[in-house]
Formats: structure tokens, C-alpha cells, sequence
């Protein structure tokens, strides 16, 4: 036997468990399929000491996230004052490239709080359905709500659960100067990892699983899976025997979702002290945004689409991503911000081949299998990974509490069974 656990994925859950497992006296193999460790969580430089997260980049929920403390431990800087900017009631709206009046604003906001409340009754009546079917779509301060939800889940409203939505929380939270991806990369430094390999064929055994890789046959007595529902869901990586119905049914009903962001760097500060916030904008075209001009100093912003609009402008390519998310800050801030634009970023997390998306979002009527997605195979196949959080799901944290979760189980039933 070549160890004890076998883990698949260096992003915050396999390198949670990794730790986990190390605590509890047992030994683990870590492969990742990528040139990296952190999954979903990647920093980027976009000009000479600004950085940009190409995935997450809020510690959800601020104080309570336990990256906070990781942080701290670690002596890197958190924007833990600035964490109320971002709260629905500080958001600035924009529509048509004018600010609500207060009237309107008053509407908007009160819009708001009858879809959240629509939500919550829906799921009180146990009624897991769209949020599309329990909402005023039609209202004229919908707009911002449903960019909000594609944004945040990474599906249109007529895709989202109602049930997986009411059960998430926390607000946006803090951010890391210096990216939330080289957080979690330093957090992992002292993991040991084995890059560029992938998981091919994963194989039960008598004696434990078997893990086929693009560098050869990996032998443990278990497996602890962390990779996304789309990576599951693709095939490429083959089971012996296949997965139980009731695990392939709960990877179907959490399919990835899609946010993408462009960042923008410009050459001078086109916000002024005034600017700086999280701003929700639409136009009666259609195009609509969430963006964050950047509250740490920055000269930079990031746009922000979700969903079917998201997809979209990623298959027109990079510049035509560049050019919405330009004439999105435009909006906000005039024309003459264009020519002081001088670097760009753009993510396309669709067709990321280590992911195929964002993250899980619950099918209407599939929350439930949040669940079942985390729930062992045989006692040999074990599954974290934020897919399987409920309340933290789709976020960093989620992920790296289910790695813990996960090792434990499995230490649990390697004990019992020694």
C-alpha cells in the first residue's frame, strides 16, 4: 500500500484535508491535475504590485471566515475595514448612466427585500423552485436583483433554487491586498503536492482504490475526491465500478455555474476618493454589471457578469470582454476613462479545463443534493469540495472546511477498520 488516503485536487479542500489528515497521524497523496496549487483561488498580477483574483477573491462573511485568522497567522493584509461597502444597503445603482434618485433607490432596495422575502416563504413552504417563479420579473428594478443572482450563482434566475439560496450566508466580506489566490498558495506552501497529474481511473479494490494517473498507479485505502461536479460530470475520470445512481443524480442536480470578471488597470485614477465602491449598474438595452471600483487604493476595477451573459461574452473572446466591461465603467465614470486604460484581464471559467465553471449552483428542487454529493462510496470514496457545503457553498471557505470533513471521515473509517 503506497499510503493511506489518496487525495484528488490541490485547491482549498484537498489541501484542508491534506492538513487534516497530517493532524490525525495518517499519511496522504496529493496529485493535481494542474500546474498549481489553489484551484479556484488565483491571483494575478495586473500591474506591478496590484493584484487580481481570477477566482474568488471575498472572504465571505468577514470575521467568521477562517482564512481571516490563516491571514493574520501569516501577516497578510486584509481590507477588514472596508467589508461595509459592499453590503446591499452601501451598493450604488446606477441605471441608464445616471444614479437612482432617492425615490428610486428607496423602490429598488424595497424591490429587494420582497424577492429575498418571496425566497424565503417559497422554502418555508417547502417549495424548492426558481427564484424566477417567485419573483416579479417584470418589475422595474428587477434587473439588478436577477444580475445579482447570475452573478452570484452563476446561473439565471430560471435555474436557481430557491431552497440553495435562502441557505447561503454571510455578506461579501474582506478581500487580501495582495489577492485572495496568493493567500491560499501561501496557507498550502508547506503541503506536499505532486503537480501536473492528472486522475485518469479510479479503481475498488479489497485492499482499498486505486488511483490511475498520467504518471502512473497510485495504491491507498481511500480516495478523497475534490474535484468540481463539472469535472465529475465530464468523464474524465473513469470509476470501477461506475458511481451509484444516487451519486451521479446528485452531481447532475449541482451543475457549475459561471462568473466571469475582466479587471481593469488604468494609468491614473479615473475614480477619485468619491468613486471608490460596489456598483450595480444596468442599461435598458439590457447590459448590465456588477462592478468593484476598487475601496483599497487600487486604480483598478472589476467587472463582474454571471450567467447566460457570461457564457456569451466568453465565446465572443477576450477583446469583445475587455470592450463590455470598458464601456460598463464608462457609464459610471464617462467616456474619458477609456484612453487611460492600460491593462486588462479577462477570466473564462466555462471552459477552464480543470473546472468547467465557477461553481455548483442547486438545480429548482435539487438542494437536497448538496447532501448526497458529500456522502461516501462503500466507505472507500470519499467527496468534499465547496459543491458539498450547504450555507458556505460556491465560497473558499466552504471548500476548506468540507476538506476537513472529508479527512475526518475517512480517518474515522480507516481507524475502524485497521
Amino acid at each position: 500500500m503506497d499510503t493511506d488516503v489518496i487525495i484528488v485536487g490541490a485547491g482549498a479542500a484537498g489541501l484542508a484535508a491534506a492538513k487534516e489528515l497530517a493532524r490525525l497521524g495518517l499519511a496522504c497523496t496529493l496529485i493535481e491535475g494542474s500546474h498549481r496549487i489553489g484551484g479556484r483561488a488565483s491571483s494575478t498580477e495586473i500591474a506591478p504590485g496590484v493584484w487580481f483574483d481570477m477566482g474568488c477573491a471575498w472572504l465571505v462573511g468577514g470575521a467568521t471566515n477562517p482564512f481571516v485568522t490563516i491571514a493574520d497567522d501569516l501577516g497578510i493584509r486584509l481590507s477588514k475595514d472596508k467589508s461595509a461597502v459592499f453590503e446591499l444597503p452601501n451598493y450604488r445603482f446606477q441605471r441608464n448612466r445616471l444614479p437612482l434618485t432617492p425615490a428610486e433607490r428607496e423602490a429598488c432596495l424595497r424591490y429587494c427585500d420582497d424577492s429575498y422575502a418571496a425566497i424565503l416563504a417559497s422554502v418555508k413552504a417547502s417549495r424548492d423552485v426558481a427564484i424566477g417563479d417567485v419573483i416579479d420579473v417584470s418589475h422595474e428594478f428587477a434587473p439588478p436583483f436577477m444580475d445579482g443572482v447570475a452573478v452570484g450563482w452563476g446561473l439565471d434566475v430560471d435555474r436557481v433554487s430557491t431552497a440553495d439560496f435562502a441557505s447561503s450566508e454571510g455578506e461579501l466580506g474582506y478581500q487580501a491586498y495582495s489577492g485572495f489566490g496568493n493567500l491560499v498558495a501561501a496557507w498550502g506552501a508547506d503541503v506536499a503536492v505532486t503537480l501536473n497529474t492528472r486522475a485518469e481511473k479510479i479503481t475498488q479494490t479489497p485492499q482499498g482504490v486505486t488511483v490511475e494517473t498520467s504518471k502512473g498507479t497510485i495504491n491507498g485505502r481511500a480516495v478523497i475526491l475534490t474535484v468540481s461536479t463539472g469535472m465529475l460530470a465530464s468523464g474524465e475520470i473513469r470509476f470501477v465500478p461506475e458511481l451509484p445512481d444516487w451519486k451521479t443524480m446528485a452531481i447532475t442536480g449541482l451543475p457549475m455555474g459561471t462568473e466571469n470578471k475582466i479587471g481593469l488597470h488604468f494609468d491614473t485614477d479615473v475614480f477619485g476618493s468619491e468613486g471608490r465602491g460596489h456598483y450595480s449598474t444596468w442599461n435598458d438595452d439590457g447590459t448590465a454589471a456588477k462592478i468593484d471600483v476598487s475601496v483599497m487604493g487600487f486604480n483598478k476595477a472589476v467587472i463582474f457578469v454571471g450567467g447566460r451573459s457570461a457564457i456569451a461574452l466568453e465565446e465572443m473572446g477576450p477583446t469583445a470582454m475587455q470592450d463590455y466591461a470598458v464601456d460598463r465603467v464608462a457609464d459610471l465614470f464617462g467616456n474619458d476613462i477609456r484612453k487611460h486604460v492600460d491593462h486588462s484581464i479577462t477570466t473564462a471559467w466555462s471552459i477552464d479545463p480543470w473546472t468547467r465553471g465557477s461553481w455548483a449552483c442547486a438545480q429548482p428542487g435539487q438542494a437536497h443534493q448538496r447532501a448526497n454529493l458529500a456522502r461516501p462510496v462503500e466507505d472507500r470514496l470519499f467527496f468534499a469540495g465547496e459543491a458539498t457545503a450547504s450555507g458556505a457553498q460556491g465560497t473558499c471557505h466552504g471548500a476548506y472546511e468540507s476538506g476537513i470533513r472529508a479527512a475526518r471521515e475517512a480517518a474515522r473509517h480507516l481507524t475502524m477498520v485497521t
